[in-house]
């Protein structure tokens, strides 16, 4: 039996089990059904993956905030009569046939039935026009997500669609295909879908007009080879779709082409509906010098071309619930009016249970530890404050460890039957086109320097192989990352040369013309193995098949950017044991932090609709969120001495992962924790509920929490998560104190440690420096910008709290409950104040050394209210200039990415 009847067999057999299924139930039958045909462990595993991806794997159906003073009807999808839905039962045909499954799909179709019912009903009289924005994840199917409202718009009578798909010629061809072959019904080649049988779909309605194709953007001579009257695609019932790059150039075009051949006298489109898709939404108005991707220019044409259209729709998709659009410069009126704010709704989606996301990678500790990878070496070669210009001498040794890894994880592949499956690794190391350049010429002569050596050497025994320094490197690097693989190094050494062999480098760039054609080995039978350098058209949208390893050594703090450039997020079915992410300490700190910010502001939406808010009061919250200040720094700010914010804390973390080196005001501060301590005990003694070392206290006076904040000495040059705003602090604490008037106050100790002080029974903490510290007279502390550990903020709470935590965790798929779920406002409710004495060490090779001892360190929590009161925050250009490096704006010259 081959291998793919197997796996069709016991598809249909374990879709026939009763009761609940689950992956133990999936496991016995397919090994039941392997017996007689002597699979090897491998295929039976991979089976087994793929079955219970199929009938297991599951998909929430996501939240929205919508607007309810606009009078819209939602239910007009249920109650709109005569529609087919063609073009969605097709889509849908195709998704199954990919691998998709059922309960995920149906899920799907449920989605796309919610997004589409917050659009307007096209048939609906007058003038209107409708703003929303769905939030996914990266790499997680938000693509697939609006070709399916696409298909359902058009199945409800939408007759013109605009997709927006990126800056790049790359990503916007890889959009076209996509729309091409699940709504057009054109192969990627460009041929019609018109088979039928098992595995093809049958195209049985009226197919779309496309005006563009894979190898063209808009243009004029395009769009007048089908019809210029717009009306006739209304009269005959088929929508027309294009697919454009966000582009200056191209947005003037579509909007003169329209305006001259289909306004009315009243200089509008009427007869027709629009939907328009703005996929990297958050794109849309960043600042850039480039005039042919000026965002302002950009933002402008968009909201022109939606204006030529008496009614129309505009949908911004992103994974950055940090966008750009939430934290818009110009005045609320401009925000809220013709903007493209989503004043109409926001809709969060669900990432699928399979999905390999950065609460994974980053907030897992078991799957971090597996993961993640530090790049601790290649500051000599490649510098974070590199010039376009400079010399790259060589790639780093995590670089070339990362390169073996890559061909190892390739050729176990190939032993597990995927060897037609694609597979790829990321390098991601400059914005410059130049840089990039010479890192592929580095990276070309490593890969050769390898190939040779297992040519000469992989058909050998084993040990006369391995006198081959190469081939003894590689086999370290086996041990080191893959030694729990089911794979032995015997059948690795033979698979070897394949793997390296079928290994090709890529350049991926705005000035670079390699394109990775997945589809064109996909046609051929094969599968592409691929090595890619780039930058930030590694970042944004493009997807990167059969992502396995990825090395990225960039020192952006731009939520937005940065995470957009984790293409290592997505679905791993089959090899997520061999995944590897190589980053700087600090960069996996930026991401664990984004992943807590980002999921604070999805459960944010869930609380904010459960208490009625609009999603304008969303576009407040965050915009005052302290977060928010890292992305919107840009180049109008940077000119500014000092630059004042409104901000809020309401739901937010923090704490002081910088540290002062001064022994002065290490005295200082410690004698300030002391005499808390003591008063805590002298006068509130009864509001202690925690006996243990340290010990918890419960609804103090919130001015005795101002009193210690006043007193306590931050570090200079940052503070607090990167932003020196101990002021605002004071003065929030200040103006919620309506509403929180009481605190609780935790002194977090080791447990079981033994007490460091005669005065504060405290059992120090260890905690690591930093290898990225340049700060002077600090320490930059914690792995991952840390200071508390896990769970740290759940000191205190009583058994009626820890439930409604555990059920919050629960309500939001966690087995246990996190930081966040304690932060929630039906748990703690109140404040929390966290004080910690620190041991500071370098551990450099496993060896450790004692940096400074009894450091103090401190750090907040405010309870998640949706309060969207604020105070002034002021930063200087000190901070503007350390923090924002790397950022978009910095990305547009003559010979960057």
């Amino acid at each position: 039996m081959l291998k793919e009847d197997f796996e069709v067999i016991a598809l249909l057999t374990c879709k026939n089990i009763q009761g609940d299924l689950d992956r133990t139930l999936i496991e016995q039958s397919v090994r039941t059904l392997a017996v007689p045909h002597c699979f090897d462990e491998n295929t039976i595993e991979e089976v087994i993956k793929s079955v219970e991806s199929r009938l297991v794997t599951t998909m929430e159906e996501g939240v929205s905030l919508v607007d309810a003073t606009s009078g819209h009807d939602e239910e007009w999808v249920n109650d709109k009569e005569g529609v087919s839905w063609n073009y969605w039962n097709e889509y849908k045909e195709q998704l199954l046939l990919e691998g998709w499954g059922d309960k995920v799909l149906h899920t799907l179709g449920e989605v796309t039935d919610k997004i589409l019912g917050l659009l307007k009903d096209p048939q609906s009289p007058g003038e209107w026009d409708r703003r929303g924005l769905v939030v996914g994840h990266v790499q997680s199917g938000k693509t697939a997500n609006y070709i399916g409202l696409i298909a359902k718009a058009a199945d409800a009578g939408y007759r013109f669609i605009i997709v927006i798909a990126g800056i790049h010629n790359n990503l916007r061809k890889q959009t076209q295909i996509r729309i091409d072959e699940g709504f057009v019904g054109l192969t990627g080649d460009g041929e019609k879908i018109t088979r039928t049988g098992v595995g093809k779909r049958n195209i049985s309605r009226q197919v779309p007009v496309p005006l563009t194709n894979t190898s063209s953007d808009f243009n004029k001579k395009v769009a007048s080879a089908h019809s210029n009257d717009l009306e006739l695609y209304e009269q005959a019932g088929r929508p027309a779709i294009l697919v454009i790059k966000k582009n200056v150039s191209t947005l003037k075009r579509l909007n003169g082409w329209l305006r001259d051949l289909n306004v009315d006298q009243a200089g509008q489109i009427s007869k027709i509906p629009m939907l328009l898709i703005d996929d990297e939404a958050d794109n849309a108005s960043i600042n850039t010098n480039k005039p042919d991707l000026d965002p302002t220019k950009t933002n402008a044409w968009i909201r022109q071309l939606l204006k030529l259209f008496k009614r129309s729709c505009y949908v911004g998709y992103t994974a950055t619930p940090f966008a750009n659009i939430f934290i818009n410069p110009n005045d609320e009126k401009e925000m809220f009016g013709d903007e493209l704010f989503p004043r109409d709704f926001i809709y969060c989606l669900d990432s699928p249970s399979n999905y390999f996301g950065a609460d994974k990678v980053f907030l897992d500790e078991d799957i971090s530890h597996n993961v993640l990878r530090t790049i601790a070496d290649a500051e000599d070669y490649i510098p974070l404050s590199h010039k376009r210009h400079d010399s790259i001498p060589d790639i780093p040794p995590s670089a070339k460890r990362a390169i073996q890894t890559f061909i190892l994880a390739r050729a176990i592949r190939d032993i597990r039957k995927q060897d037609n499956k694609h597979s790829t690794m990321m390098i991601n190391v400059s914005r410059f086109v130049d840089t990039q350049r010479q890192v592929r010429v580095h990276v070309s002569h490593y890969l050769s320097e390898l190939q040779n050596a297992i040519f000469s050497n992989y058909k050998k025994p084993i040990i006369e192989a391995l006198r081959s320094p190469t081939m003894a490197g590689l086999k370290a690097v086996f041990e080191d990352e893959y030694i729990n693989c089911p794979e032995s190094w015997e059948q690795i050494q033979k698979a070897l040369f394949t793997a390296s062999d079928r290994m090709k480098t890529y350049l991926i760039n705005s000035k670079s013309d390699e394109a990775l054609d997945y589809g064109k080995y996909e046609e051929a039978g094969d599968a592409l193995t691929a090595l890619t350098i780039g930058g930030l058209s590694l970042s944004r949208g493009l997807t990167l098949e059969g992502l396995t390893i990825s090395y990225m050594y960039r020192n952006s703090k731009m939520y937005d950017t940065l995470f957009q450039m984790g293409r290592w997020f997505g679905y791993r079915t089959g090899y997520d044991d061999l995944c590897r992410v190589y980053l700087s300490e600090e960069s996996q700190g930026w991401y664990a932090h984004i992943a807590e910010a980002s999921e604070d502001l999805r459960q944010q939406i869930k609380q904010m609709r459960r208490d009625g808010f609009s999603p304008r009061d969303f576009g407040l919250y965050v915009r005052a969120h302290p977060d928010a200040l890292i992305v919107t720094a840009l180049n109008k700010m940077r000119n500014a001495e000092k630059k004042t914010f409104k901000v809020h804390f309401d739901g937010v973390q923090a704490e002081t992962y910088v540290l002062p080196a001064d022994d002065g005001i290490r005295t200082r501060n410690i004698s300030e924790i002391v005499s808390l301590y003591e008063k805590l005990n002298n006068e509130f003694g009864s509001n202690r509920i925690d006996i243990r070392a340290g010990g918890a206290w419960r609804g103090v006076p919130f001015e005795l929490v101002i009193d210690f904040m006043e007193k306590f000495r931050f570090h200079k040059g940052l503070g607090v998560k990167g932003i020196n705003y101990k002021d605002a602090f004071l003065g929030y604490t200040r103006e919620v104190s309506d509403r929180h008037p009481l605190w609780d106050i935790t002194f977090v100790s080791l447990v079981g440690g033994d007490i460091a002080d005669d005065i504060l029974p405290m059992a120090l903490q260890e905690r690591q420096v930093g290898n990225d510290t340049t700060e002077e007279s600090g320490w930059y502390v914690g792995k991952k910008q840390k200071v508390s550990g896990t769970g740290v903020e759940g000191i205190g709470l009583n058994d009626e709290e820890l439930a409604a935590a555990k059920k919050i965790a629960k309500e939001n798929g966690r087995e246990k409950p996190t930081d966040r779920d304690y932060r929630h406002k039906d748990v703690r409710g109140r404040p929390l104040l966290m004080l910690h004495l620190l041991d500071l060490v370098d551990k450099v090779d496993g060896v450790v050394t004692k940096i400074a001892s009894k450091i103090p360190a401190v750090g907040f929590s405010f309870p998640a209210t949706g309060d969207t009161r604020t105070v002034d925050c002021v930063v200087n250009k000190v901070w503007l200039e350390h923090d924002m490096v790397d950022s978009p704006d910095e990305e547009d010259d003559y010979d960057i990415d």
